[in-house]
């Protein structure tokens, strides 16, 4: 009898088309979701068919890139513009997209080479790479606004006067949003590989899965089920209490934006804001109650309590969602890592998870327009929203949160299986 070769190990196909496929679905995925947000916003009314380059904005600024405003006014008038914000709505929709698309190949496998994995991410940035060239090219546009229409009857007679006729637009600086850009399809891909238990990693680093992944995927899950909680809200906010297209507009562009600030809120963390001139927070109203005003105010337990006490419940979600991680990252833990050891695993999870939240909810808009010197102008003609985190006193609260629930969910989890502890049993 002839002996049969021995098989071999069945290599995931991940070539040019499924790569092209997965880039692609993540574009049409982020387009999709930043266009029905701006729409609902009334984007779609913006003169100079200017909708679709904003949309290419929007998807640009979600992934990092820079976007750069500018406005021309006349000799006699001088606009100032800025913005600083990233539409997380679509940021994570494209993240959870090329992530199952990055993921889907790689499945059923305990182990794969380096090789092979990076030859895959490198076939997908390639593209991605191309996509984010059009996409900055793309989102460039100027348009002029009417003083008319913006109410300010004696501006449009001095308008009418001088020859001033407000003019805005914005540029995409191309360099640092591809670079941006790619920087975060790299992050996207190699978190995608730290929270799937199912995908493979390189010998070498299947050391690092056993204290890695369970606190990455416990991370993940709370991010997830606060975007969850908040677009029930959200819709509930919707259907009960009016103006659904500003709400729809919100969730669509900034949910998590809300909600993982709402997050860091709830450790005890504070916000430094302020809200001025047509600028708002559509949802809740409470923030705008406080960040409204000449000053920048405080943001945080105390001071939305003051309007609103039911924000203490916030409290309260932080520690059920947080015990509920820690207790299923114990259970996704081998049976010999002991209590104090998932204690410092969530504590350093939770803290990098509030640095992250720090720098991608952080938020500056401002806009203003002076005429003869005189300033800038009132009403809708100038603006501002400032949102930023006192981050070093936010990161103490998240070890501190992480310590004690890591420790709780663990002793809680102590009592029930764990994942290898059958193997351990066997080898005793």
């Amino acid at each position: 009898m002839s002996e049969l070769p021995p098989s071999r190990p069945a290599v995931a196909a991940h070539g040019w088309v499924r790569a092209l496929v997965t880039v692609l679905a993540g574009l049409v995925a982020m387009g999709a979701v930043a266009a029905l947000g701006l729409w609902a916003a009334g984007a779609a009314d913006l003169p100079d068919n200017a909708f679709p380059r904003v949309v290419a904005a929007t998807v640009v600024t979600a992934v990092g890139g820079t976007i750069e405003l500018s406005g021309d006014a006349g000799v006699l008038a001088d606009p100032d513009v800025g913005l600083t914000v990233i539409p997380l709505s679509v940021t994570l929709t494209g993240a959870l997209v090329l992530a199952a698309g990055f993921l889907r190949p790689l499945r059923h496998r305990a182990v794969a080479g380096a090789g092979e994995l990076a030859g895959w991410a490198a076939r997908i940035a390639v593209l991605w790479l191309a996509a984010l060239l059009g996409l900055s090219f793309a989102a460039r546009q100027s348009f002029s606004l009417s003083l008319d229409e913006l109410g300010q009857d004696v501006l449009a007679d001095i308008g009418d006067l001088f020859g001033i006729s407000p003019e805005v637009g914005f540029t995409t600086d191309v360099v640092s949003s591809v670079l941006f850009g790619l920087l975060w399809l790299l992050g996207v891909l190699f978190l995608a590989l730290l929270v799937s238990r199912g995908a493979p990693l390189p010998g070498r680093l299947l050391r690092f899965q056993e204290s890695v992944r369970p606190a990455a995927y416990a991370m993940v899950a709370v991010l997830l089920t606060y975007v969850a909680l908040g677009g029930v809200i959200g819709v509930v906010v919707a259907a009960t209490r009016g103006h659904p297209a500003e709400t729809f507009a919100a969730m669509l562009l900034g949910l998590p934006n809300l909600v993982w600030l709402a997050l860091t809120i709830g450790l005890g963390a504070t916000w430094d804001g302020r809200v001025d001139g047509p600028f708002g927070l559509p949802m809740p109203h409470v923030l705008d109650e406080v960040l409204r005003g000449g000053e920048v105010s405080e943001l945080n337990l105390g001071t939305l309590s003051e309007h609103d006490a039911r924000v203490w419940l916030l409290v309260a979600v932080d520690a059920v969602l947080l015990l509920a991680a820690a207790f299923v990252m114990a259970r996704r833990s081998p049976a010999r890592i002991r209590p104090w050891q998932h204690a410092v695993h969530m504590a350093a999870a939770l803290a990098l998870t509030v640095l992250a939240i720090c720098l991608l909810v952080r938020t500056s808009a401002h806009y203003g327009l002076s005429v003869l010197g005189i300033g800038e102008l009132g009403g809708d003609l100038s603006g501002e929203l400032l949102l930023t985190p006192q981050i070093w006193s936010a990161i103490g609260l998240a070890l501190l949160w992480g310590l004690v629930t890591g420790f709780l969910g663990a002793l809680l989890a102590r009592p029930l299986r764990h994942r290898g502890e059958v193997a351990a049993r066997g080898e005793g």
